[in-house]
């Protein structure tokens, strides 16, 4: 194959944007090469393999059509209350328990009744609910007619999800104190209200050390060096090897305890890491627990787990420390539901950032009390999960605050669902689907990764530059690294093959590392991506053998 049209200028110029902003470069490659060129006649025009984004091309159909089936129930509680000419009335509670039973005796054949009924008794049961008052609530959040009440999350709306975060994220092991929910507009949304609040309430000031984990989700490398941030980043740097070319992504115990520097105010982690997909270790959570005990007791940690889910026994680090921990999660990639935006913080009551909140000088607590003295005469006794839903709607509107109910609803469906043995058999299958595609991937390829039973399998980040120094030495990776960009075997798969990938480095991973998704195309699409891979690596390989001078 030839090489790419692109300059190594070009390339340095175009590899400064965002990997999702460099995206759009590689899709325009890819498309053209989905035409017949000149030359080609009678070859079928090539199919555009898109592996750079995450959103799954699976969905959880059984708790959908349970939505649906409920919105068929409120839609007749509230006709029940008033009908005139497309006009209802706000859904009664007394007597919802027994109407929602004779529903789903009248309407046997209504797709989703059955697993609306499963879903509704296994909440009863496990929660303990008030019939009447359960399932008042999902009737008339279904209907959207209130604004959110409390705002921060419907009352039986938060118990459902903290046990769903209480059996997924904390291996049914949760802490004994307990966790408070704030419902957002998907896992981007809580990013953005952490990094305000925490601001303007004094945890976290312009400057500050921060560390990350890396390779990381691109935006909480890009959020701290926007100039209302400007923090200074420390790097925890995943680069241990298994063996010469094969990395491990895991943290080397030297990297680990950068955090314990008093001066580093945050950790932010994704877990499982997004772009390596791999949960984090038992080693190194140990280790930040030693250094939270010991060297850095204010250590505020932010941890991202949307796909804690792909990983057997998952454990987040909130659960081992839950007074420093603010966890992110979304449905958005276990669901296939990144279009429905939903998403939560949560929070345990007993926490450092209240703690340290408290604690801050007088002048700083009064300025407090004033941003937030139009909510409570005792301002000073807000919760930090608290002011965050206040911060969210600029406080001046807290009492429009709250995530939408039909999303709160939706999102506590898929929470029940999880809870059913059909819930667990899905966690299965889609867990399956990404291990086969990475196999397919690796096989077409022909690349080895490190074995690890904490690999979530949702991306896969392969390094190859270490690959071309385990297949044909130091002096073949030497060549690559002289001669071209980190980005050229992705401008060249774009342009020939019409597969995109992401640039590693743009998760400030290794420059020469490439992002694929594993979530997103047909399984045997995988495979033909590894082959495309394969023979870029084999151009390479032959590109150096003729620059080599025959001895």
């Amino acid at each position: 194959m030839p090489k790419s049209t692109y300059s190594r200028e070009e390339m340095k110029r175009l590899s400064s944007l965002s990997p999702f902003e460099l995206k759009a470069e590689f899709i325009k490659l890819a498309e053209s090469a989905q035409a017949d060129k000149p030359g080609q006649k009678g070859e079928a025009a090539r199919t555009m393999l898109n592996a750079g984004r995450g959103n799954p091309n699976w969905v959880a159909t059984g708790p959908r059509e349970a939505f649906h089936a409920l919105g068929y129930f409120a839609l007749g509680e509230s006709r029940r209350v008033w009908t005139a000419d497309n006009l209802g009335g706000m859904p009664e509670k007394a007597g919802a328990g027994e109407r929602f039973e004779r529903f789903v005796r009248t309407h046997p054949d209504l797709p989703g009744i059955e697993m609306l009924k499963a879903s509704f008794d296994l909440a009863v049961e496990r929660f303990g609910f008030v019939r009447d008052d359960f399932v008042h609530e999902m009737a008339d959040s279904m209907i959207g007619d209130n604004y959110p009440s409390p705002d921060r999350m419907l009352t039986h709306c938060e118990k459902v999800v903290r046990g769903y975060l209480q059996d997924e994220m904390f291996d049914k092991n949760p802490p004994a104190d307990n966790l408070s929910v704030f419902a957002t507009e998907g896992g981007t949304a809580a990013m953005c209200y952490l990094f305000d609040s925490l601001m303007k309430n004094g945890i976290l000031h312009k400057g500050d050390k921060i560390a990350l984990m890396v390779p990381e989700f691109t935006p909480y490398l890009e959020i701290p060096e926007l100039d209302t941030y400007d923090f200074e980043v420390v790097p925890v740097s995943a680069s241990m090897f298994a063996e010469n070319g094969v990395r491990e992504w895991r943290y080397p115990t030297e990297e680990v305890a950068k955090l314990a520097d008093p001066s580093v105010r945050m950790v932010c982690l994704v877990n499982p890491s997004n772009p390596p997909s791999l949960a984090l270790s038992q080693r190194v959570t140990d280790q930040i627990k030693e250094i939270v005990a010991t060297s850095n007791p204010n250590l505020v940690i932010v941890t991202d787990d949307v796909y804690g889910t792909f990983v057997e026994g998952f454990r987040s680090i909130a659960a081992d420390l839950p007074r420093n921990t603010l966890l992110v999660y979304s449905y958005s990639k276990h669901y296939g539901a990144t279009g429905w935006r939903i998403g939560v913080i949560g929070l345990h009551d007993d926490n450092v950032i209240d703690e340290m909140i408290a604690a801050l000088p007088q002048e700083t607590k009064d300025a407090l009390a004033r941003r937030y003295g139009t909510l409570t005469l005792e301002p000073e006794k807000i919760r930090f999960i608290d002011r965050l839903v206040a911060d969210s709607r600029q406080v001046a509107l807290n009492h429009t605050a709250g995530l939408s109910l039909p999303q709160q609803v939706m999102m506590v469906l898929f929470s029940l669902f999880d809870m059913l043995e059909e819930g667990q058999e899905y966690k299965r299958r889609i867990r399956a689907i990404c291990h086969r595609r990475l196999e397919l991937l690796l096989e077409g390829a022909q690349m080895k990764i490190a074995e690890d039973p904490k690999r979530a399998a949702y991306y896969i980040e392969l390094d190859l530059l270490a690959e071309a120094e385990r297949v044909q030495g130091k002096a073949f990776a030497d060549f690559l690294e002289q001669n071209y960009e980190p980005v050229d075997p992705l401008f060249r798969l774009a342009e020939q093959t019409g597969v995109v990938l992401l640039n590693g480095g743009g998760f400030d991973g290794p420059e020469w590392s490439v992002r694929a998704s594993l979530a997103n195309l047909d399984d045997l699409d995988y495979l033909q991506i590894g082959h495309h891979l394969r023979k870029i690596f084999a151009d390479y390989i032959t590109e150096w053998q003729s620059s080599t001078p025959t001895p």
